[in-house]
């Protein structure tokens, strides 16, 4: 059996395998600082494998730097032994809801996700600290150059009492104003790329305090090819008039992860003048799946340029044929990204999407062809769509602030959060980024306004978008009107909205069909420490004694260590969780039967034999779980028997 690991990813390790991959000339061997041997890359020998030049040392080149840059790319790739623990007395319909609310430091509740959730993200939209001189900046620590720093910076006076606290309130007379804004911001978003799907968006509102370092921060972890738009939200009505000129505009920078995410408008009601084509779907008319844009080709997008096959013997009443990406006897005629001048191009779509959208049946598929006069084939998208895009001034009175707080106001709320994001300008980055059953994530969840727009969208159009929201349990000053109405942290009050929200959304709409099945739960998760004891991940730091000893903490229950378990296999938090009772024991199944795991002392060889014949794709149990010894000698045959095919693991 196979043990756990019990962390997060290992971004740095990953990435070494990949580069072992490509150039395994370019991995070597050395001692780590526990001395054993691991694998480094041979960064001289990766040099010239991708260039004939290697910049030198003080050359000058195009970069964006500060202070502990380094430090904050290293922190993003360090992996967590942090764990989500449950909080079902906190929760809205635990067992049932597909939402998440987490408490706890961002970046740590962000690596705790990244494995499980790589890829699956459609939309991520942020609020971030705008660093106007008072707002909170998170505690992070950069070990490197921050002591010298601090001993020249002002932070402390001559008797070695420090004057200001730079990572509470990052104010205008820290010298690293900007550094610490960025060294919070960077980590955070290179960990949240991770997560986003590869045709995912993501929205960032900022100010002008920091618009111009965001920018280059996203052009670096996002690529400047991926960046869509900075959209100009009149946020303000009367103006910041302390200002020479009345400032009423804020920013939503928009980037995507990939050059496939495309935009649509699911508020704006569709002109359909030039949907002059009908098929069994609906109205549509054709645009051409190759990208025209001559910046982009096989040089530059080698995983967009692949053949498409049509097949020529079929043709329906439009003269369009069905194609494919696999080559057989029907499916004969092979299609390239080529312009007209015969320079290669590529396709605006993968080939994930590709298959998505393509039916042999061409009245059920959004991909066609069609031959051209002057011989050979066309590929065409079928847009279902108007030419019509989203500008990118959005001056509606809807996206003002205080509109945001007037929708608070409504939920019994008397000033409890300041400027909270209108409802309405979350719900329009929704629904320009994100389809009925898509995952959407906010790290900076505040009063949790995105919880609030996705149950309305839902509602809406009936769609079964799923929240992830992420907030640090910062406390409420005690002579604030939060902490006199009883929420001594941001996460109480942005909980509590999200269940006076889904109540009001449900009574709202009490006459809609369907509406009894609006998810307007959340289950709690709340960042703690492992639930293993420090020899589990170091044994070779403690005696012999102590490692016969109990390695799972004293505190935690059956239900923290499996979703610590789900977190390290890759299982979404919101999947279904049964509780069974087998042999006398208790067995958590987890998306029907996808995991069970049993936590329980004293397991014997009936439990382990009833439930391996649940044929359950992966078993875990606790060390010290069996009986006697028997149960452990006994265990894997018992499995080879019942279930060969199910991966057995321990803690």
């Amino acid at each position: 059996m196979d043990k756990l690991k019990m962390h997060s990813l290992d971004v740095i390790g990953s990435n070494i395998e990949k580069i072992q991959q490509l150039f395994p000339n370019c991995v070597t061997e050395r001692l780590g600082k526990d001395g054993k041997p691991e694998l480094a890359i041979d960064f001289e020998k990766l040099q010239a494998e991708l260039s004939n030049e290697i910049i030198g040392e003080g050359e000058e080149r195009y970069q964006f730097t500060w202070p502990d840059k380094r430090a904050a790319n290293r922190l993003a790739n360090t992996p967590t032994t942090m764990t989500l623990r449950p909080c079902r007395e906190e929760s809205v319909d635990f067992d049932h809801t597909q939402n998440l609310y987490i408490e706890g430091d961002n970046l740590d509740v962000l690596k705790a996700l990244r494995e499980t959730y790589l890829g699956k993200v459609k939309m991520i939209y942020i609020d971030p600290p705008y660093n106007t001189g008072n707002d909170f900046v998170y505690n992070d620590d950069f070990a490197q150059s921050r002591d010298e720093f601090e001993e020249t910076s002002g932070l402390f006076d001559d008797e070695g009492n420090q004057t200001i606290d730079p990572m509470q309130r990052n104010t205008e007379s820290n010298g690293r104003f900007h550094t610490d804004w960025l060294n919070m911001i960077y980590p955070r978003l290179k960990v949240a790329r991770d997560l986003l799907s590869d045709d995912g968006v993501i929205f960032i509102s900022i100010d002008d305090n920091e618009v111009e370092n965001l920018r280059k921060v996203c052009d670096e972890i996002f690529g400047e090819q991926n960046f869509i738009t900075s959209i100009i939200i009149r946020a303000n009505s009367r103006g910041q008039t302390y200002n020479q000129i009345a400032k009423t505009h804020e920013y939503i920078l928009v980037y995507s992860k990939t050059p496939t995410a495309e935009l649509y408008d699911l508020e704006k009601d569709m002109d359909k003048s030039d949907l002059n084509l009908k098929d069994d779907i609906g109205a549509f008319n054709i645009r051409e799946l190759r990208n025209r844009n001559p910046k982009f080709g096989k040089h530059n997008r080698p995983g967009l340029f692949y053949p498409i096959y049509v097949n020529p013997s079929i043709i329906d009443r439009d003269g369009f044929h069905p194609i494919s990406l696999n080559k057989d006897n029907d499916y004969c005629i092979e299609v390239f990204p080529y312009n007209s001048i015969g320079k290669e191009s590529c396709w605006r779509w993968g080939k994930t999407k590709f298959e998505i959208n393509c039916s042999e049946n061409t009245f059920r598929s959004n991909v066609v062809a069609k031959e051209k006069s002057s011989g050979g084939y066309n590929i065409y998208e079928k847009y279902r769509k108007t030419t019509y895009k989203p500008k990118s001034i959005w001056d509606d009175n809807i996206f003002l602030t205080e509109t945001g707080t007037v929708k608070l106001k409504e939920l019994g709320f008397n000033g409890e959060f300041d400027f909270p994001k209108p409802t309405d300008l979350i719900k329009r980055c929704l629904s320009l980024s994100t389809q009925e059953d898509d995952t959407v994530l906010d790290f900076f969840s505040g009063s949790a306004t995105t919880a609030h727009a996705v149950m309305q969208l839902n509602a809406e159009d009936g769609g079964n978008r799923k929240f992830i929201m992420v907030q640090l349990p910062e406390k409420t000053d005690e002579k604030s009107e939060a902490y006199k109405a009883g929420y001594p942290n941001i996460c109480e009050i942005g909980k509590e909205r999200i269940r006076r929200a889904g109540q009001k959304i449900k009574e709202e709409n009490k006459d809609k069909e369907g509406i009894e099945k609006l998810d307007t739960g959340f289950r709690v998760l709340k960042l703690d420490s492992s639930n293993m004891e420090e020899v589990y991940y170091t044994p070779q730091e403690f005696t012999m004694q102590s490692l016969f000893s109990e390695n799972v903490k004293a505190d935690r229950t059956s239900e923290d260590l499996l979703f610590q378990v789900m977190l390290d296999l890759g299982i979404e938090l919101s999947a279904k969780i049964e509780t069974r009772q087998i042999a006398g024991k208790t067995v958590h199944l987890v998306d029907d039967n996808y995991l069970a795991a049993c936590f329980d002392r004293d397991v014997t060889e009936a439990a382990i034999k009833e439930i391996a014949e649940l044929h359950p794709v992966y078993f875990v149990m606790r060390d010290a779980s069996a009986a006697n010894d028997n149960v452990i000698d006994n265990f894997e045959q018992i499995f080879r028997h019942y279930s060969p095919d199910t991966n057995c693991k321990i803690l």
